[in-house]
C-alpha cells in the first residue's frame, strides 16, 4: 500500500476534555503546602496574560497513555535543536514539522552507513549512533489516529513515505523492506534523467493530492535535474476537529502585543477542562482534539526570543509531565502559520554534514550508484480556527550521484586589513608560528 490514511475520530468522552483529575479529584492546581486554589477559571491568552503566576508543583503527567518517555525526550530535542536553527533570526512567525523531517532523515539514516549514519543518528535521537533504531517507533506509531469516541467529524491523517527512484538505480532489498514498514512506504519510479521537469511535475502532484492542495509545489523549478538519482519524501496531512470547541459566536477582536506593536486580532474563547501547568516561566495549555491529538499551546512569562532559546527537551518534557486537568478560561487567536526552507544549512550547523559530500555512504539505500544528497526541502502549513486544525508538511531529500555536484561559485577572500596568521601541522594541531599582521608593506 502506497499510502496510509487513518480516518478515526478519538477520544472524547475518556479524558474529560483534557484529563484525569489527580488525587483529590481538583480541578486546580496546588499549592506548595498542598492547599487548592479557589475554583476559579485560570485566564489564559492575550487579554490576561500575566494573569497566572501561581507557583506549580512537581507532578507526573496524569493523562493515561501520555508519560514522557526516553524517546519522546530526545525527539523533543530534535525538534527544539533544528527548531533554533530554521526559525527566522528576527523573530517572524514560522512553522515546520518535526514529524515530517524526521521521517525523511530517519529513512535516509536507514539507508546510510558509516560516519553518515553516525551524523544523521546523533541528530535525530541526541545521543549515541547505537539508538537509532528507536527512532521509528514512535513516529511509525503516531500515524495511527485513537479510535476511541464518535460522532459526525472524524479526524482525517493521511501519511506517504516515497522514494522516488530514477530506472537504473537498484534499491537494496533490505532498504525496501524497510521502507514498507513504514505509513504509506514505497519505492516508485521518476523520469529524473529522461524528463526532469515531467519527474518534478510527478512529485508535486503526488504531494499536493496527499495535502489536498495545502502544499501545491514542494520541489520549486531546477531542484529536479539530469543528474538527480532519487528523491525521498514524506509528506502529511491532518485535520481534526476539538474535543470541545470554542464558543460559538464569541470570537472577537482583542489586543495581541505582537513584536510591532499592539493590535487587534481575531481571538476566539474557550472556558473548559483542559490540561494546564505552570512552571519554569512558562504557562502550558493542552487542547485536546479528537483522533488523540493535542495542541499545546506555550505561553512564556516573559519575551519569547528569550524563553524559547532557553527551552530544551528536558524542560519541555518536565512541562509536558506537569500538566492536569484544571478548568481555563483561554483566549486564543485564529491562526494560519506557514514555513518553507532548504534545510541543509541547518542541519549542517547541528553536525550533519557527510551526507552532503562526495563521500557519502548511503550504500544501505543503493549499491548499483554511489549517491549523496544535495539538498533537503521543507514545506508546512497550519491552521486553527474555532472547529479544529488542519495542517500539512512535506520534506524531500534529493539525491544525486555522488562527485557529480556542480562546483559551488568561488568564494572571495580579500585580505586587505590587518590579521593573524598561524603556520600549523595538521595532523597534530601544532603551531610551528603565530604571527599578527598589521602592515606588510
Amino acid at each position: 500500500m502506497s499510502r496510509r490514511e487513518s480516518r478515526r475520530e478519538g477520544p472524547a468522552g475518556d479524558r474529560d476534555g483534557g484529563g484525569r483529575p489527580s488525587d483529590g479529584d481538583s480541578d486546580q492546581p496546588s499549592e506548595p503546602d498542598g492547599r487548592h486554589r479557589r475554583c476559579l477559571p485560570q485566564r489564559v491568552g492575550p487579554a490576561a496574560r500575566s494573569r497566572v503566576r501561581a507557583p506549580f508543583a512537581d507532578r507526573a503527567d496524569d493523562r493515561q497513555g501520555l508519560l514522557i518517555t526516553v524517546d519522546d525526550r530526545a525527539h523533543l530535542s530534535f525538534a527544539l535543536n533544528l527548531h533554533r536553527a530554521l526559525a527566522p533570526s528576527d523573530g517572524g512567525d514560522f512553522c515546520w514539522s518535526p514529524l515530517s523531517v524526521a521521517s525523511a532523515l530517519g529513512l535516509a539514516a536507514a539507508g546510510a552507513r558509516g560516519s553518515t549514519r553516525d551524523e544523521l543518528s546523533r541528530v535525530l535521537t541526541d545521543g549515541s549512533p547505537d539508538d537509532l533504531h528507536r527512532v521509528a517507533g514512535p513516529l511509525i506509531a503516531s500515524a495511527e489516529l485513537s479510535t476511541s469516541g464518535g460522532g459526525e467529524d472524524p479526524p482525517i491523517l493521511s501519511v506517504a513515505n516515497t522514494l522516488w527512484t530514477r530506472d537504473d538505480l537498484v534499491v537494496h532489498p533490505s532498504f525496501r523492506r524497510n521502507l514498507e514498514q513504514w505509513p504509506g512506504g514505497a519505492v516508485k519510479g521518476a523520469p529524473f534523467e529522461a524528463d526532469p521537469e515531467g519527474a518534478r511535475t510527478l512529485i508535486n502532484e503526488d504531494v499536493a493530492d496527499l495535502t489536498r492542495g495545502l502544499i501545491p509545489e514542494l520541489l520549486p523549478a531546477g531542484t529536479v535535474e539530469k543528474r538527480t538519482m532519487a528523491a525521498l519524501v514524506n509528506a502529511l496531512y491532518l485535520k481534526t476537529a476539538w474535543v470541545n470547541r470554542f464558543t460559538e459566536g464569541a470570537t472577537s477582536p482583542l489586543p495581541f502585543h505582537a513584536r510591532a506593536g499592539v493590535r487587534e486580532v481575531p481571538t476566539m474563547t474557550l472556558t473548559e477542562r483542559m490540561p494546564y501547568a505552570v512552571r519554569s516561566g512558562w504557562q502550558v495549555v493542552g487542547l485536546p482534539a479528537k483522533g488523540g491529538v493535542e495542541a499545546v499551546i506555550l505561553l512564556p512569562d516573559g519575551e519569547l526570543a528569550e524563553a524559547e532559546a532557553g527551552l530544551d527537551g528536558a524542560t519541555l518534557g518536565a512541562l509536558l509531565d506537569a500538566i492536569r486537568a484544571t478548568r481555563v478560561e483561554l483566549f486564543l487567536p485564529r491562526l494560519r502559520v506557514t514555513g518553507r526552507a532548504d534545510l541543509k544549512a541547518s542541519l549542517s550547523g547541528l553536525g550533519v554534514r557527510s551526507m552532503f559530500r562526495d563521500d557519502a555512504d548511503f550504500s544501505g539505500l543503493s549499491e548499483s550508484h554511489p549517491v549523496q544528497i544535495s539538498s533537503v526541502l521543507h514545506e508546512s502549513v497550519l491552521q486553527i480556527d474555532e472547529e479544529g486544525l488542519e495542517g500539512a508538511a512535506a520534506t524531500a531529500a534529493m539525491f544525486v550521484l555522488a562527485g557529480a555536484m556542480v562546483p559551488q561559485r568561488p568564494i572571495t577572500v580579500r585580505v586587505d586589513r590587518p590579521f593573524l596568521l598561524l603556520i600549523r601541522h595538521r595532523r597534530s594541531g601544532s603551531v610551528y608560528f603565530l604571527a599578527r599582521v598589521t602592515d606588510p608593506s
